[in-house]
């Protein structure tokens, strides 16, 4: 993750920045921009709800008589963005660097609503962004310099691991991995604490025991050298309990299909929402 101590002052000079929802995604942006240094008076947040985020502004509606955004960050739900785009895009220009979180709107569709931009940038967030955990995928495209991409970098470079991708395609089948991952791990976390209540273990024990093993089994794989698959290996004794246990997921290849087919799903929805914003 990025020294956040080099982070202030290094989006786009001291222009404007407004931020488009703020919700789960949007709201993990703003926290590591203002852990990041940067000034709060630089942050404009725009929201239907106008609820109040304490140390920035926040209005209804984009300011219509205020310094055009040197940063616009699309956060709203990806349905709303035709509804946000008339007030939207008279207000910006060619200085102004499109930032996108907007799953499955490609780099081309947000030209055609925004034909007055800088750079136009797709971000892909997760959930663990919210904590400085995240994984960013990042897609830049074709006029953004690197300059542009340097700034959009460095919005999120708070949240997490960055990674760009030159494919857009790719980096739309790659969101189903890190950008939906967390979910699926979650679901991972609840069925294993359902299988030890099974095995007679009380519910909250069962879900402490799930949650800790899967936390301390991450922390050991991030920080080894070698690949989960032969840590797998390290721990189970030939003959033993634990390979017991992975001879069931190993059997014709179970998990990875299953793995196969979820990713898969995701990817097609992604590309159905990019068809749809087209």
């Amino acid at each position: 993750m990025a020294d956040s101590s080099k982070i202030a002052g290094t989006i786009a000079g001291d222009g404007p920045i407004w931020l488009v929802g703020a919700g789960n995604m949007g709201g993990a942006m703003l926290r590591g921009w203002l852990d990041g240094g940067i000034d709060p008076a630089r942050i404009t947040v725009i929201r239907p709800s106008g609820t109040p985020i304490a140390g920035v502004t926040v209005l209804t509606a984009p300011p219509i008589d205020g310094e055009m955004p040197a940063v616009l960050v699309l956060a709203m739900k990806p349905q709303k963005l035709d509804e946000a785009v008339p007030a939207l895009a008279p207000l910006t220009g060619e200085g102004t660097l499109i930032v996108s979180v907007l799953a499955g709107v490609e780099v081309p569709s947000l030209a055609k609503r925004f034909p007055q931009h800088r750079a136009i940038v797709r971000v892909m967030p997760n959930t663990p962004s919210g904590i400085g955990q995240g994984v960013m995928l990042l897609h830049a495209g074709a006029d953004a310099d690197a300059a542009a991409k340097g700034d959009a970098e460095a919005l999120v470079a708070p949240l997490g691991l960055c990674e760009w991708f030159d494919d857009e395609a790719l980096f739309g089948r790659a969101s189903a991995l890190s950008g939906c991952g967390p979910a699926f791990l979650f679901r991972f976390i609840d069925a294993m604490a359902r299988a030890g209540e099974g095995q007679g273990l009380a519910p909250d024990q069962a879900a402490r025991l799930a949650l800790a093993t899967v936390q301390g089994a991450a922390q050991l794989a991030a920080g080894s050298e070698e690949s989960p698959a032969t840590l797998a290996d390290r721990v189970a004794s030939p003959g033993g309990s634990t390979r017991a246990g992975l001879n069931v997921i190993d059997d014709g290849e179970a998990l990875d299909r299953l793995m196969a087919d979820v990713l898969a799903a995701s990817a097609r929805r992604n590309e159905e929402m990019a068809a749809a914003a087209r």
